[in-house]
């Protein structure tokens, strides 16, 4: 299912980076400083093992599940990464189209370089939800959320962990910055579009430092849940406390987080933290995760770690950089073929069977 030669993630990985240019495939692939916790983020999964049932019928699966509500087919969703257009010409509208394709939820990046109406359109028979920076200027904030529900997207997802942008220092080697022609779409009307070339550093950085509140606090929680009727996910925990702020601040979901190793670098694995985020909201708000996921056992780790869903970031830009719309669909159809072959050889017939002693030693 994957494209090219590409039998796992990994290898869709080196695919991409031959085609991509080197400022665009550092600038997705790599993460803050030492980059330390992107590297944990994977390796921190495959430290958990799974004991395995025996002697059950998985003849059948059943993969669906919903989020806030929403039916999925399975419990895999596109996290909201920007400037798909970077890895392809026809950018965000090719993920969405891919998305719908595999009947899952698409999260659209505040960064994308496609407008939000137009991936609606292309998203049609699929879930998209809009990933929201706060910007200083509150006004435009607060239209981006109107535009967003006008358009047909189904949640806000607040991203809580970059009030400055984490050290990428691939970035600021690169000078990244986006090429002619590409802009922060979204942001055209209020006059925030460009990220242009800055001598010496990250062009994003700079962007971000001038454009994004920095004094976001949970009250800002309350401010958006004012300005908006859909339900709030915050994205960006890594701590229990933190998780029950939200909920008591209105959250609907929390996304355990640190943003792909991309911020504060020695930050905590996703896997290492989600069990207890999970265990502290008790069920009263969903939980999903995202970080290092790339395999299908890796969902079922984080299903019975407690996540509702997985968010899979990097990977979908692999795809897309490889073959496109096909790329992408053939990531989330192998992950989705990767995990119903876990979930056979875990004795699991149904999602519900991830329960937390298949990841227990008191099993």
């Amino acid at each position: 299912m994957l494209p090219g030669t590409a039998l796992n993630l990994d290898e869709l990985e080196r695919l991409a980076r031959e085609r991509l240019s080197t400022m665009a495939y550092d600038y997705y692939a790599s993460g803050a400083r030492d980059e330390q916790t992107l590297r944990e983020n994977i390796a921190a999964w495959a430290r958990i093992p799974l004991y395995h049932r025996v002697l059950v019928d998985v003849s059948t699966r059943d993969l669906s599940t919903t989020v806030l509500g929403s039916p999925v087919s399975m419990p895999v969703l596109v996290a909201p990464t920007a400037f798909h257009r970077l890895a392809c010409e026809a950018g965000e509208l090719a993920t969405a189209r891919a998305a719908a394709r595999s009947r899952t939820v698409m999260i659209l990046s505040s960064l994308s370089n496609t407008g939000v109406e137009d991936v609606r359109a292309a998203a049609a028979g699929a879930h998209l939800w809009f990933q929201l920076y706060v910007y200083r200027d509150r006004a435009a904030t607060a239209a981006l959320v109107a535009r967003a529900e006008a358009a047909g997207a189904s949640a806000i997802v607040l991203t809580v962990d970059a009030p400055l942008f984490g050290q990428r220092e691939r970035d600021v080697r690169n000078r990244f910055h986006l090429p002619e022609g590409l802009r922060v779409e979204n942001m055209t009307a209020a006059g925030h579009a460009h990220v242009p070339e800055r001598g010496g550093e990250s062009g994003l950085a700079a962007y971000i430092a001038e454009k994004l509140d920095p004094s976001l606090t949970w009250k800002d929680v309350a401010w958006l849940r004012s300005v908006t009727r859909l339900p709030v996910v915050v994205k960006g925990i890594v701590r229990p406390d933190d998780a029950i702020r939200a909920v008591d601040h209105g959250a609907s979901a929390v996304v355990v987080s640190n943003h792909g190793g991309r911020q504060l670098d020695g930050s905590p694995a996703t896997a290492t933290v989600l069990g207890p985020v999970a265990d502290a909201v008790q069920g009263r708000i969903e939980v999903y995760v995202d970080g290092g996921v790339r395999r299908g056992t890796d969902v079922l780790r984080a299903l019975s770690l407690g996540a509702r869903a997985v968010l899979l970031g990097r990977p979908i830009l692999w795809g897309l950089a490889v073959a496109g719309e096909e790329g992408a669909h053939g990531v989330l159809e192998a992950m989705r073929a990767e995990l119903d072959h876990g979930m056979a050889l875990a004795g699991c017939a149904r999602l519900s069977d991830a329960s937390p002693d298949l990841v227990s030693r008191s099993a």
